[in-house]
């Protein structure tokens, strides 16, 4: 699992977003989009899930895109072109299910925009009809605009500053579509309150909704629990019968309590190793 070239997407305002691409022919031969993985920098290290943004099977690549957001990440932040990850397992989860729905609306927010990217291919080359909607801060932290805007039949940006694209929430613009046209399906990847509130503003339509979770995980093979979901009043577990899930059915306010229940100890082991 040796990392063939290092980007900095992005290191502004304290943000800081970076590209591997890892060579991991297994992986890639196998790997679908909607699909993750689970990385160890080192064999001292926990655990952590990212999905696959791209992969090349004749190079026998895979490419993941990150935010140094805590200890893990920055650790993985601070590797090199030339440098081998202690492990790499998957692909994990279900992927997405590609078929020809008809017009969808791709609603990607911050570092999610990366998990759209390939789910947005796959669509396209389907035969759908592929708008995509981006969310960011300002026009500094916006990432793969022009990946994005190549495989989208209509693609707009918000920007909570008004920087760039216009001024407003993703689901701005997604009501202003809805109520416009008719659409198929909504396909969601950002933060856990930008893809609540897209299903709370897709339920009034009708409209199917698929979210893909960032639920907490450490085995990621349905062993510990620790990523499980309330959908539609069943407990489902992230690793296993996601990431994707029907927006409408998720209890987000269980989800978000769950995703901080180690933030204290996060913060707290982050302060004693900063960023890169």
């Amino acid at each position: 699992m040796k990392i063939l070239n290092k980007q900095i997407i992005n290191d502004v305002a304290g943000v800081k977003i970076t590209q591997l691409d890892i060579l991991a022919p297994d992986i890639a031969a196998k790997a679908a989009p909607g699909q993750f993985i689970m990385l160890m920098a080192s064999e001292n290290g926990e655990r952590i899930p990212l999905t696959l943004v791209d992969t090349d099977k004749l190079k026998g690549t895979v490419s993941l895109i990150f935010q140094e957001a805590g200890f893990t990440t920055r650790s993985l932040g601070r590797l090199n072109s030339g440098d081998v990850l202690y492990s790499l397992v998957g692909p994990l989860g279900h992927p997405t299910e590609i078929k020809k729905y008809g017009k969808i609306i791709l609603v990607g927010g911050g570092v999610g925009i990366a998990e759209i990217l390939p789910v947005a291919r796959a669509l396209k080359k389907a035969g759908n009809q592929v708008t995509t909607i981006l969310g960011s801060r300002n026009k500094e932290l916006l990432i793969l605009e022009e990946e994005l805007k190549s495989t989208s039949d209509q693609f707009y940006v918000m920007t909570d500053d008004g920087s760039y694209g216009r001024k407003g929430f993703t689901t701005d613009m997604l009501k202003e579509l809805l109520d416009k046209d008719k659409y198929d399906l909504v396909y969601s990847v950002g933060p856990i309150p930008m893809m609540k509130k897209v299903a709370e503003t897709t339920r009034a339509y009708n409209i199917k909704t698929l979210v893909s979770l960032n639920a907490l995980m450490v085995d990621a093979t349905g062993m510990c629990g620790c990523c499980r979901v309330t959908v539609g009043k069943e407990v489902k577990f992230s690793c296993i019968d996601g990431p994707d899930f029907d927006g409408h059915g998720v209890d987000w306010d269980e989800l978000q309590k769950r995703n901080k229940v180690y933030s204290v100890q996060e913060k707290h082991i982050c302060n004693l190793f900063p960023a890169s």
